[in-house]
């Protein structure tokens, strides 16, 4: 129940009730993306809205929910007559797994059924189910980007479309599309970014009290649901009277006056976002947010409102950039293109914002504030900022490997709190474009774009007896099996006689994603020759790399007395980012150290995901002048794919890090080889 949620106890919860409302009101704003740390109510407060849309009329015995009132002609259970029985049932809620197939997406045909029956039957989906719904999908950052696409092709077309051998079906799939992540465990690509109309970032409130007050309305629920759900009903009833009044008057007609129209363009034209999704998007939901506000024209403030829902998550250039809003930016490009409205003054509001709007919670308790913290709103505060790499390393490019690059200089107080010596904190540069490096052989792990793999996508290499039902039938090799039982079978037409154990399905060969795990070196020897801001900038582009090919990373560092888990294995390389820049160096150089603490990361992760191969990138000049034996502890990743990024430079060098390769049975490659393949792009354009 939404009602039930003191709002103010999570910031930005306020955002995201209002962004599920105006897409609830309008789904032609296309949908929410809710950011946030773990335990911020996201989840609840998507399928308590489920609650309050309003109830739908829909066909008796239509797989597809088709509205009686006007049925879709194509609907594959069609075609339906305006007399036919119709019954009303509440709008569903569809949970979307990350784990989910293509067919359990879309739908499918019963191949099996086709071919041993000569019948067509298709088996919906899930977007099926989601139409005139809402379709949650929890970690969407997680979901397969095939998926994301399909999902989100459909929900900005209102339809889906389902290819499957030779017959192609289409139905309505005009659904709520929320999706919620947690930013540690990986980012969406900005082009999938794009595809959410609206994006809400929360996190849980510091303050005692507003937490106090979950913990104490979660208690009342469990100690009497009915009497908690009794308390709340009118202000339930009241939120879902209220978003059918919003979309009977935009329905009737929400007028969008060429002034906040021209507005609208200014705004994304000045926060420079690619396309034209942005200013569609803005449109509607300004729109939306006039008739959730109950006025019939859009005014500055809606314009204001919907920007801040729509504009943060397309600002992202740069897949280390976080989402954000330049606050002051926005306000200057309203002022500079506020221009003049219609003569009838419609750009002030008639009467003054609904006290039951989206702030006001119908909380009974006297003097509690649900108004939500503005400084920590999205697109506000910290989150305005743009995260490029730092540019204090001015010059530095691929290049950096062929001479020594001067790195911060530590202070005179700059002591290790481990005793390792005094450390200093390097520079980064802007990243650059890397070699691949890959596992050798051929995996099985999860669709990605770095190592072959033998995968749900790709080009067909074999065919299988199937485990289960056929997802992708191999035809050729289906009818290959079949063909000489003919006889036997008692064939005497022209027709060819199936039965199950004939059919075959496809093996694929593509591209998996692996386990990135740097092994960094930040002992005094890489500070000392003022290489470590080279370093970093090589780990930087080769953790780019390693987004761009949809792997997970993780950061294993050495210097002192120790190695610690900077970062265990994630999908976040955003964080990974911002470990490596706050990276100290200093002290000597447990090598040894280094390599045993990469072995029991794999050892962990291999439990965990057992399908994932793994790349150890040791970044080092090879130096070991602190603990234990080095040939001990390469033994320790005796058969894990290795590559030592050798980080000698200058006229004498000493070969350590080749005789670490050779430990290892690793490749080497120097931080001039990371360089070469952005130098001759360079040369070639």
């Amino acid at each position: 129940m939404i009602a039930t949620y003191p709002f103010s106890a999570v910031v930005g919860l306020d955002d995201l009730k209002l962004a599920l409302v105006l897409n609830a009101v309008s789904p032609r704003v296309g949908g929410v993306l809710v950011r946030g740390e773990k335990g911020t109510a996201k989840s609840t407060i998507v399928r308590a809205l489920a609650a309050q849309l309003p109830s739908v009329d829909v066909v008796a015995g239509c797989r597809f929910a088709c509205d009686p009132a006007a049925p879709d002609p194509d609907c594959p259970d069609g075609p339906h007559d305006p007399g036919e029985q119709r019954h009303r049932r509440p709008a569903s809620l569809v949970e979307l797994p990350v784990g989910a197939s293509e067919d359990r997406l879309v739908g499918s045909l019963d191949v099996e059924r086709a071919l041993t029956e000569g019948v067509k039957a298709f088996e919906p989906g899930l977007l099926a189910g989601a139409h005139r719904g809402v379709l949650y999908v929890d970690e969407v950052n997680l979901l397969h980007d095939h998926l994301v696409d399909l999902l989100l092709d459909a929900a900005a077309l209102g339809t889906c479309y389902v290819e499957r051998e030779g017959v192609s079906v289409r139905h309505a799939a005009r659904f709520l599309l929320v999706g919620t992540m947690n930013p540690e465990e990986g980012e969406l690509r900005p082009q999938l970014l794009d595809r959410f109309g609206l994006t809400v970032e929360v996190k849980a409130s510091r303050d005692p009290d507003e937490r106090a007050e979950v913990v104490r309305r979660r208690m009342a629920y469990d100690a009497s649901p009915e009497a908690f759900v009794a308390r709340w009903t009118a202000q339930e009833s009241a939120l879902g009277e209220r978003i059918l009044r919003a979309r009977a008057l935009l329905s009737g007609g929400v007028v969008l006056p060429d002034a906040r129209l021209l507005q609208i363009a200014a705004v994304c034209a000045g926060f420079e976002v690619d396309g034209l999704r942005a200013d569609l998007v803005t449109a509607n939901a300004a729109m939306a947010h006039a008739a959730w506000q109950g006025r019939d024209r859009v005014t500055e403030e809606d314009v204001r409102v919907a920007a801040r829902l729509s504009l943060p998550h397309r600002r992202r250039r740069d897949p280390f950039d976080a989402p954000g809003l330049d606050e002051d930016l926005l306000e200057e490009l309203l002022d500079r293109h506020r221009g003049d409205d219609d003569p009838d003054g419609g750009d002030t509001p008639d009467t003054p914002p609904d006290p039951d709007g989206p702030g006001h919670q119908g909380d009974p308790d006297p003097g509690h504030n649900s108004q939500p913290d503005q400084g920590e709103a999205p697109g506000r505060g910290e989150a305005g900022h743009n995260s490029q790499p730092d540019q204090g390393e001015a010059g530095h490019n691929s290049q950096a490997g062929q001479r020594d690059e001067p790195g911060a200089e530590p202070g005179p107080d700059a002591r290790d709190e481990a005793g390792a010596g005094v450390v200093a904190v390097a520079g980064v540069g802007a990243p650059y474009r890397v070699p691949v490096l890959k596992v050798p052989g051929l995996g099985a792990g999860a669709s990605g774009r770095r190592s072959r793999a033998r995968t749900p996508r790709g080009r067909a290499t074999g065919a299988r007896v199937p485990h289960g039902k056929v997802k992708d039938l191999h035809l050729p090799a289906t009818l290959l099996a079949a063909a000489p039982y003919q006889k036997e079978r008692g064939r005497t037409g022209a027709g060819l006689l199936l039965r199950g154990g004939d059919l075959r399905e496809v093996v694929r060969e593509g591209r998996e994603s692996n386990l990135v795990l740097f092994v960094v070196d930040a002992s005094g020897s890489m500070a000392a020759r003022r290489r470590m801001t080279a370093v970093k900038t090589a780990v930087l582009s080769l953790l780019l790399d390693a987004y761009q090919r949809r792997d997970k990373v993780g950061l294993v560092t050495f210097r002192g007395r120790g190695a610690e888990v900077a970062l265990p294995p994630t999908s976040s390389v955003e964080a990974g980012a911002a470990r490596l820049r706050s990276l100290p160096t200093g002290g000597r150089t447990p090598l040894a150290e280094g390599l045993a603490r990469a072995a029991e990361v794999l050892r962990v992760e291999r439990m965990r995901d057992p399908d994932r191969r793994p790349l150890v990138v040791v970044v080092t000049d090879g130096r070991a002048t602190a603990g234990g034996d080095v040939d001990a502890a390469a033994g320790l990743l005796r058969g894990v794919a290795c590559v030592v990024v050798d980080c000698e430079s200058g006229p004498v060098r000493l070969g350590l890090a080749v005789r670490l390769a050779a430990r290892l049975a690793a490749e080497v490659v120097t931080l001039d080889d990371l360089g070469t393949v952005v130098r001759e792009h360079r040369k070639a354009s």
